[in-house]
């Protein structure tokens, strides 16, 4: 089995937006945001990730990521 690895950091950067401000504007606690921006969250509502994406001007997959198990 993989694993979803969540690349929110990097769009951020890449936008130059920080954590309160984007929190701010998709309506969601900076704790939360934290949460899923560190991966440490299990799941995501739909409305959350639209909100993303329509504020970063992307699209899912460039915030989330699968990245299957290799056996080295």
């Amino acid at each position: 089995m993989g694993e979803i690895i969540v690349n929110l950091d990097v769009m951020m950067a890449k936008r130059k937006i920080s954590l309160g401000e984007l929190a701010t504007k998709i309506d969601i606690t900076p704790a939360n945001l934290s949460v899923l921006k560190t991966g440490k969250a299990k799941a995501i509502r739909f409305s959350t990730l639209m909100a993303i994406c329509n504020v970063l001007d992307c699209q899912p997959g460039d915030i989330l990521e699968y990245k299957t198990e290799t056996n080295n």
